[in-house]
Protein backbone atom coordinates (compact mmCIF):
# COMPACT_ATOMS: atom_id res chain seq x y z
CA UNK A 1 0.00 0.00 0.00
CA UNK A 2 1.36 3.72 -0.59
CA UNK A 3 1.25 6.14 1.67
CA UNK A 4 -0.14 8.33 -0.70
CA UNK A 5 -4.32 10.07 0.24
CA UNK A 6 -6.21 9.28 -2.34
CA UNK A 7 -9.29 12.40 -2.65
CA UNK A 8 -12.59 11.23 -1.77
CA UNK A 9 -16.10 12.65 -3.08
CA UNK A 10 -18.45 12.69 -0.29
CA UNK A 11 -22.02 13.82 -1.79
CA UNK A 12 -23.99 16.17 0.59
CA UNK A 13 -27.42 15.17 1.76
CA UNK A 14 -28.57 18.49 1.05
CA UNK A 15 -32.06 19.28 -0.43
CA UNK A 16 -32.22 22.54 -2.48
CA UNK A 17 -35.24 24.08 -2.56
CA UNK A 18 -37.42 23.66 -6.06
CA UNK A 19 -38.12 27.06 -8.15
CA UNK A 20 -41.92 27.57 -9.11
CA UNK A 21 -42.35 28.04 -12.62
CA UNK A 22 -43.61 31.24 -11.81
CA UNK A 23 -40.24 32.61 -9.86
CA UNK A 24 -37.50 31.07 -12.18
CA UNK A 25 -39.72 32.80 -15.27
CA UNK A 26 -39.49 36.23 -13.36
CA UNK A 27 -35.76 36.29 -11.80
CA UNK A 28 -34.45 34.27 -15.34
CA UNK A 29 -34.39 31.03 -13.35
CA UNK A 30 -32.61 32.07 -10.68
CA UNK A 31 -33.25 31.74 -7.00
CA UNK A 32 -35.02 34.95 -5.31
CA UNK A 33 -32.04 34.88 -2.48
CA UNK A 34 -29.46 36.04 -4.85
CA UNK A 35 -26.45 38.13 -3.73
CA UNK A 36 -26.00 41.00 -6.26
CA UNK A 37 -23.29 43.17 -6.31
CA UNK A 38 -23.90 46.86 -5.73
CA UNK A 39 -23.86 49.25 -8.07
CA UNK A 40 -20.25 51.38 -8.94
CA UNK A 41 -21.67 54.69 -8.03
CA UNK A 42 -20.58 56.40 -11.88
CA UNK A 43 -22.09 53.66 -13.93
CA UNK A 44 -24.74 54.08 -16.11
CA UNK A 45 -28.00 53.92 -14.45
CA UNK A 46 -26.89 55.42 -10.82
CA UNK A 47 -27.85 58.87 -9.60
CA UNK A 48 -24.03 59.72 -9.78
CA UNK A 49 -23.83 59.43 -13.55
CA UNK A 50 -26.90 61.34 -13.89
CA UNK A 51 -25.35 63.86 -11.72
CA UNK A 52 -21.96 63.92 -14.05
CA UNK A 53 -24.32 64.08 -17.37
CA UNK A 54 -26.25 66.57 -16.11
CA UNK A 55 -22.89 68.55 -15.47
CA UNK A 56 -21.45 68.09 -18.52
CA UNK A 57 -24.74 69.16 -20.07
CA UNK A 58 -24.81 72.35 -18.49
CA UNK A 59 -20.91 73.29 -19.10
CA UNK A 60 -21.34 72.52 -22.43
CA UNK A 61 -24.20 74.43 -22.91
CA UNK A 62 -22.50 77.28 -20.86
CA UNK A 63 -20.00 77.47 -23.49
CA UNK A 64 -21.83 77.10 -26.63
CA UNK A 65 -24.00 80.43 -25.40
CA UNK A 66 -20.93 82.44 -24.30
CA UNK A 67 -19.39 81.70 -27.71
CA UNK A 68 -22.37 82.32 -29.64
CA UNK A 69 -23.09 85.22 -27.81
CA UNK A 70 -19.85 86.93 -29.56
CA UNK A 71 -20.57 88.14 -32.71
CA UNK A 72 -17.47 87.73 -34.19
CA UNK A 73 -16.42 83.89 -33.05
CA UNK A 74 -17.67 82.46 -36.76
CA UNK A 75 -14.29 84.45 -38.37
CA UNK A 76 -12.38 81.82 -36.64
CA UNK A 77 -12.06 77.81 -37.34
CA UNK A 78 -11.49 77.04 -33.58
CA UNK A 79 -14.37 78.89 -32.36
CA UNK A 80 -16.86 77.29 -35.15
CA UNK A 81 -14.85 73.42 -33.73
CA UNK A 82 -15.99 74.67 -30.81
CA UNK A 83 -19.54 75.35 -30.69
CA UNK A 84 -20.21 72.10 -32.81
CA UNK A 85 -17.65 69.91 -30.81
CA UNK A 86 -19.19 71.24 -27.65
CA UNK A 87 -23.03 71.10 -29.38
CA UNK A 88 -22.67 67.53 -30.31
CA UNK A 89 -21.46 66.91 -26.07
CA UNK A 90 -24.87 68.72 -25.44
CA UNK A 91 -26.92 66.80 -27.21
CA UNK A 92 -25.02 63.33 -25.88
CA UNK A 93 -24.92 64.19 -22.58
CA UNK A 94 -28.61 65.16 -22.31
CA UNK A 95 -29.61 61.96 -24.48
CA UNK A 96 -27.92 60.33 -21.36
CA UNK A 97 -28.87 61.70 -18.48
CA UNK A 98 -32.82 61.36 -19.82
CA UNK A 99 -31.36 57.28 -20.06
CA UNK A 100 -30.26 57.58 -16.85
CA UNK A 101 -33.58 59.65 -15.45
CA UNK A 102 -35.36 56.33 -16.70
CA UNK A 103 -33.37 53.65 -15.25
CA UNK A 104 -33.85 55.44 -11.87
CA UNK A 105 -37.52 55.54 -12.36
CA UNK A 106 -37.67 51.60 -12.86
CA UNK A 107 -34.95 50.42 -11.00
CA UNK A 108 -33.16 49.27 -14.16
CA UNK A 109 -29.68 48.21 -14.07
CA UNK A 110 -27.44 49.25 -16.96
CA UNK A 111 -24.48 47.15 -17.00
CA UNK A 112 -25.12 45.18 -20.56
CA UNK A 113 -21.61 45.09 -22.28
CA UNK A 114 -22.85 45.88 -25.34
CA UNK A 115 -24.93 48.95 -23.75
CA UNK A 116 -21.74 50.00 -21.70
CA UNK A 117 -19.84 49.62 -24.68
CA UNK A 118 -21.99 51.98 -26.69
CA UNK A 119 -22.11 54.67 -23.98
CA UNK A 120 -17.50 53.82 -23.55
CA UNK A 121 -18.02 54.41 -27.60
CA UNK A 122 -19.62 57.49 -27.43
CA UNK A 123 -17.87 59.09 -24.19
CA UNK A 124 -14.47 58.53 -25.85
CA UNK A 125 -15.65 59.96 -29.11
CA UNK A 126 -17.02 63.16 -27.57
CA UNK A 127 -14.24 63.73 -24.81
CA UNK A 128 -11.59 63.54 -27.59
CA UNK A 129 -13.84 66.13 -29.66
CA UNK A 130 -14.22 68.19 -27.02
CA UNK A 131 -10.28 68.65 -25.47
CA UNK A 132 -9.32 69.19 -28.67
CA UNK A 133 -11.85 72.17 -29.76
CA UNK A 134 -11.13 73.28 -26.12
CA UNK A 135 -7.41 73.52 -26.68
CA UNK A 136 -7.39 74.71 -29.77
CA UNK A 137 -9.52 77.57 -28.72
CA UNK A 138 -7.38 78.33 -25.95
CA UNK A 139 -4.79 78.54 -28.91
CA UNK A 140 -6.25 81.10 -30.46
CA UNK A 141 -7.56 83.04 -27.45
CA UNK A 142 -3.70 83.21 -26.03
CA UNK A 143 -2.68 84.26 -29.79
CA UNK A 144 -5.49 86.82 -29.30
CA UNK A 145 -4.77 88.34 -26.33
CA UNK A 146 -1.11 87.85 -25.26
CA UNK A 147 0.36 87.67 -28.86
CA UNK A 148 -1.27 89.77 -30.81
CA UNK A 149 -2.39 92.33 -27.58
CA UNK A 150 -5.94 92.68 -29.77
CA UNK A 151 -8.23 92.19 -26.82
CA UNK A 152 -9.78 95.50 -26.92
CA UNK A 153 -11.01 94.58 -30.47
CA UNK A 154 -12.21 91.53 -29.56
CA UNK A 155 -14.18 89.29 -26.60
CA UNK A 156 -11.55 88.00 -24.89
CA UNK A 157 -13.18 87.62 -21.92
CA UNK A 158 -15.88 85.46 -23.53
CA UNK A 159 -13.62 83.62 -25.49
CA UNK A 160 -11.42 82.59 -22.44
CA UNK A 161 -14.74 81.90 -20.04
CA UNK A 162 -16.35 79.71 -23.06
CA UNK A 163 -12.87 77.79 -23.41
CA UNK A 164 -12.84 77.16 -19.74
CA UNK A 165 -16.13 75.83 -19.61
CA UNK A 166 -14.86 73.87 -22.32
CA UNK A 167 -12.20 71.99 -20.19
CA UNK A 168 -14.74 72.16 -17.13
CA UNK A 169 -17.09 70.05 -19.35
CA UNK A 170 -14.29 67.42 -20.60
CA UNK A 171 -13.12 66.75 -16.72
CA UNK A 172 -16.51 65.99 -16.38
CA UNK A 173 -16.65 63.64 -19.25
CA UNK A 174 -13.29 62.11 -18.36
CA UNK A 175 -14.94 60.47 -15.43
CA UNK A 176 -18.05 58.72 -16.93
CA UNK A 177 -15.35 57.22 -19.95
CA UNK A 178 -13.06 55.97 -17.31
CA UNK A 179 -15.45 54.43 -15.24
CA UNK A 180 -17.20 52.68 -18.34
CA UNK A 181 -13.86 51.62 -19.86
CA UNK A 182 -12.53 50.11 -16.10
CA UNK A 183 -15.62 48.16 -16.51
CA UNK A 184 -15.69 46.82 -19.69
CA UNK A 185 -11.78 45.69 -19.04
CA UNK A 186 -12.64 44.29 -16.13
CA UNK A 187 -14.92 41.96 -17.31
Amino acid sequence: MSSRSHPAVHPLDIEFPQLTEGAAADNGGLPDDRVRMKDIQGMPGTPANLALRLFQFAFAAISVAVMAATSDFPSVTAFRYLVAALSLQCLWSLSLAMIDIYALLVKRCLTNPRIVALFTIGDGITSTLTFAAACASAGITVLIGNDFNNCSQNHCTRFETSTAMAFVCWFAVSPSFFLNFWYLASR
